[in-house]
């Protein structure tokens, strides 16, 4: 009996008519011969309900309590799609993170999957044909609840497709990965195959779509995953490890717009001060990106982005090296984007880098930092200058 993990995403369950069609669905696959996992992530905007109730009561929850609360959305998930599927005659069970072997370690809320335990879902197949699982939730090695961090439920669906060597197929509220954003781009054009490399640098770079860390679990197991519309018929994306020979220089643009550009100044150039900062930066898991250093006979310049979801943790590491070093100097923006064009074929093309320059140049956009990787070139744009540049760019590769 062949078996699949499917993952329905938040606006997927976000009312009890779209869990009682996705329970339908689930039928007609179970009488065609499948066993199924299904990850679901909690009801619509729950989890960030929960969020604005909790800011309402303390500004600095305790990560443990809040890593217990939030969990319940998808918790609420998993109840009412199992009554729904029992009640249609189809064997299922929901299951926690807990539940379901899902161990981590790490933060509360920024954990990491360290195992998973298979032998508990062979074990239940003999009595089930639907395990429901509860995304972005596990449980440490102090048997604590904690959470997987912004996509966990992607996380979690592609992790127990990885432990179970099966096909990942992830149904969300768009039809697949296009070129760019649509609502940016209306010409975008859907992408029938993208490779996990070329995925994970544009779900790190803001396309929004996956997170990265999902794909990555995806490539090193080398779990195929399919992307597309809930309950549609509609063609999406499959994700996986392709043989093209020939490979076009430029598959997508993101756009990231969540992010915030950091700025340090400090009179001495003190390399323990920066030793300091990212320490503490590991520490509380927070990550940059486009670092850049100026150190002369003036002092100390560095200056980097990171997401906006982690301000609160950059004043907080700032504030407490100025306790140290009260001459630094600081300061948070978020009047940039970043542009990155991806595209594996870029390491045997040459040219991009100067077709972007010339496209940016001649339509008046100025451009700040420039990060380059194997298969990917990234830049730091004025806010109001984002999506023109996208749309630009998109034109000038034909994407």
């Amino acid at each position: 009996m062949s078996s699949s993990v499917l993952k329905f995403g938040g606006s997927s369950v976000s009312s009890l008519e779209k869990v009682k069609n996705i329970a339908d669905y689930l039928k007609g696959r179970v009488e065609e011969g499948e066993q199924l996992v299904v990850v679901v992530s909690a009801m619509g905007k729950t989890t960030d309900e929960l969020m604005a109730q909790v800011d309402s009561i303390t500004e600095s929850p305790n990560e443990q309590d809040l890593a217990v609360l939030l969990t319940t959305g998808e918790q609420q998930t998993i109840s009412y799609l199992s009554i729904i599927l029992n009640d249609l005659g189809v064997k299922s069970k929901p299951l926690t993170g807990y539940q379901a072997g899902i161990e981590t370690v790490g933060h509360h809320l920024k954990s990491k999957i360290s195992k998973i335990n298979t032998d508990l879902f062979e074990q239940l197949f003999g009595t089930y044909d639907v395990l429901i699982v509860a995304g972005f939730q596990g449980f440490n090695g102090d048997n604590e609840i904690t959470t997987l961090g912004r996509g966990g439920s992607d996380t979690t669906a592609v992790a127990l497709a990885a432990a179970h060597q099966c096909p990942c197929e992830i149904y969300t509220d768009v039809a697949g990965v296009y070129s760019t954003d649509p609502r940016i781009y209306s010409e975008a054009k859907r992408l029938d195959v993208v490779s996990h490399e070329e995925m994970m640098e544009m779900s790190a770079l803001g396309s929004g779509v996956l997170v990265s860390r999902s794909v990555e679990i995806a490539k090193n197991y080398n779990i195929p995953i399919y992307l597309g519309k809930t309950l549609s018929e509609e063609k999406g994306t499959w994700i996986m490890t392709t043989d093209m020979l020939e490979k076009k220089a430029v598959t997508g643009v993101a756009l990231d717009e969540d992010m915030i550009h950091v700025t340090l100044n400090y009179p001495e150039n003190d390399t323990q001060l920066l030793d300091e900062l990212f320490i503490n930066l590991e520490q509380k898991e927070v990550n940059v990106d486009m670092i850049s250093q100026i150190a002369n006979n003036e002092g100390l310049q560095l200056s980097f982005t990171m997401k906006d979801t982690e301000e609160d943790q950059i004043q907080k590491i700032f504030s407490h090296l100025k306790q140290d070093y009260p001459e630094l100097y600081f300061k948070i923006e978020n009047r940039f984007v970043k542009v990155s064009l991806i595209g594996s074929g870029m390491r045997d093309m040459t040219g991009v880098a100067s077709r972007v320059f010339r496209t940016l140049i001649e339509s008046g956009i100025s451009f700040y930092q420039v990060t380059t990787s194997e298969i990917s070139i990234s830049y730091v744009v004025d806010a109001e200058n984002g999506e023109e540049a996208a749309r630009l760019l998109c034109e000038g590769f034909e994407l």
